[in-house]
């Protein structure tokens, strides 16, 4: 029995992990795979606030995952298999034990869409990138490829112009899909060249990305594009396997929740990528956690009338 359950341990649910157990609840952290999430293989983040020194994903949610054990989180390496969201006891069910809670927060976060090319899973976090805002000034004068024509992709694009020398953005399509003032803005910056009806068939270098074979759907032909980086945004999608006919979603798939993180059943809580939100850096996912801990203990406070499970 435990007063929070958190599943999934990346800077959300170490954040959350923090303030829970910090407030002096019984918390236990559920992670089937890596602690830190996908943000272990970034290798540089040098935009979380207080560290004037780069450090890497990996350290950074090292660093996490100690301060929430120090102030007495548990970790398992468990897969949560069944819930039982209904009432003030929530049931928790993994693939080894079976949980109850008072409150659980949902941190299963989301990932990028993959193209799923040669290379790709070779060369991430060493020239392969799925966030412009994380790495966008590790290519301060070098030449970057984005891989999409929406929104996302042209205004990341037009973000890596604040470094970049060149930003080539590759579409399959002969037209963009991204909002039309967006397209206007890309358009009309001198550093950004399209190559229209190309996919990208292979990624290529040494220790780092070096070039992209790209395959043009209109005349049939390859080509080679040298690059030093390359950004893909083909889609996000949400981790919401568990949470699916249980809690409130948009229509992309993203838990729905309010300024307190609470989502539609009372004592469950989302923070992190899996919430419907406009940024998804390691920076807003703590804050996330932060609000989801601290929620949770009052939503505890109010419901329960002892420390102990009733």
């Amino acid at each position: 029995m435990y007063d929070v359950i958190i599943i999934g341990a990346g800077p959300a649910g170490l954040s959350s992990a923090i303030y829970s157990a910090r407030s002096g609840l019984k918390t236990v952290v559920l992670e089937k795979g890596l602690i830190g999430g996908q943000i272990n293989v970034t290798e540089i983040v040098e935009n979380y606030p207080g560290l004037a020194e780069a450090i890497s994903g990996y350290e950074l949610t090292d660093r996490m995952h100690r301060q929430a054990e120090h102030f007495g989180a548990e970790f398992r390496d468990e897969e949560v298999t069944a819930l039982g969201m209904e009432g003030l006891c929530k049931i928790v069910e993994t693939t080894e034990n079976k949980y109850r809670a008072k409150a659980v927060i949902f941190c299963t976060g989301a990932y990028p869409r993959r193209l799923n090319v040669p290379g790709e899973e070779k060369f991430a976090g060493h020239g392969v990138s799925y966030c412009a805002t994380c790495d966008g000034a590790l290519y301060r004068d070098k030449i970057v490829a984005v891989i999409g024509g929406g929104d996302s992709a042209i205004e990341e694009g037009i973000f890596l112009t604040h470094f970049a020398q060149k930003v080539i953005v590759i579409h399959r399509r002969d037209e963009l899909r991204a909002q039309k003032i967006i397209q206007e803005r890309a358009f009309k910056n001198p550093k950004m060249v399209f190559v229209w009806n190309s996919v990208v068939q292979e990624i290529r270098g040494d220790k780092r990305v070096q070039e992209l074979e790209v395959y043009n759907r209109k005349n049939n032909t390859l080509s080679v594009i040298p690059v030093d980086g390359v950004f893909i945004y083909v889609g996000i999608l949400p981790n919401n396997k568990l949470l699916e006919s249980r809690i409130e979603l948009d229509s992309a798939g993203f838990a729905i929740t309010d300024d307190f993180m609470q989502t539609n059943v009372p004592g469950v809580y989302a923070a992190g990528d899996i919430r419907k939100k406009v940024l998804r850096q390691v920076v807003t996912a703590t804050s996330d956690g932060a609000i989801a801990g601290w929620s949770a203990e009052k939503w505890i406070t109010e419901n329960y009338s002892s420390p102990e499970m009733e």
